[in-house]
């Protein structure tokens, strides 16, 4: 196996070096205090912190330490040797881990998903009651995606002047589960298409489409809920109809222009 440990040439890729984790700040502080909030927890609620939540504290611990495991690579050419340690893979708060898997997802989307056209991001939220029920039943969060997707679909080949029988959009959405503060904030960032794409003389062709006004993004937000709390069995039932009825107003989209 080639290793970039060898002598590379100008413009090459850098060297690997090894990440330290256990000389970071945020490693420190966990390790030191991870088993005291654990206590404090279990002492505050009698039942303490859900068994996937501790998990992801020790595995981040354990992530890039040798003494959880490696491979040990060699070069072919200069016999020079490199441990790699095994890393954790978990989507809480691992910053190696989740640092790689977005910049690999970025690179899938730019380089096999989307097309080279404009994009349009819409940021949806929802109220703190919706997003309780939606963090212990995350299946919920299915239907109501399609309710928003195809409001937002609807919009957009709308916009075109078109219908759609006659063109085609495309999204996709990524679910996030936290806020800045690192508390649940369930929220969706939805990548669509700014624009439509229409047969002419067989070969698809992409139309862009103005700019949506404030009084367009309202209406249309006032569409999400109205279709979503008018679908109570799609969605979650009774209980789902009745908070989306009460916080209408706390249900918010935001558009954000395409650079």
């Amino acid at each position: 196996m080639r290793l970039a440990a060898c002598q590379a040439a100008p413009g090459a890729p850098a060297p690997y070096e090894r990440r330290q984790p256990a000389e970071t700040t945020l490693y420190q502080v966990i390790q030191e205090h991870v088993e005291t909030f654990f206590a404090q927890v279990e002492q505050e609620t009698g039942t303490g912190l859900p068994k996937f939540v501790k998990d992801e504290f020790e595995a981040f611990l354990e992530c890039g330490m040798l003494a959880h495991g490696f491979l040990r690579l060699r070069c072919g050419d200069c016999a020079e040797e490199k441990l790699v340690a095994f890393s954790c893979k978990r989507r809480g708060f691992c910053p190696a881990c989740g640092g790689r898997r977005m910049a690999e997802t970025a690179a899938h989307l730019v380089e096999h998903v989307m097309p080279q056209v404009p994009v349009r991001q819409w940021v949806l939220s929802f109220p703190i009651p919706l997003r309780h029920l939606f963090a212990t039943q995350p299946h919920l969060l299915s239907p109501v995606l399609q309710v928003i997707h195809r409001a937002l679909s609807t919009f957009v080949i709308k916009q075109a002047g078109l219908t759609r029988a006659q063109a085609q959009t495309g999204a996709v959405t990524l679910i996030q589960r936290f806020g800045s503060a690192a508390n649940l904030n369930i929220h969706l960032h939805c990548l669509v298409l700014d624009g439509v794409y229409r047969l002419t003389d067989g070969v698809p062709v992409f139309q862009p489409i103005p700019v949506p006004t404030t009084e367009q993004l309202q209406a249309l937000l006032t569409r999400i809920i109205t279709k979503g709390s008018g679908r109570p069995d799609r969605i979650a039932g009774v209980f789902v109809d009745y908070l989306l009825s009460r916080y209408r107003k706390a249900i918010v989209a935001i558009n954000i222009v395409p650079q």
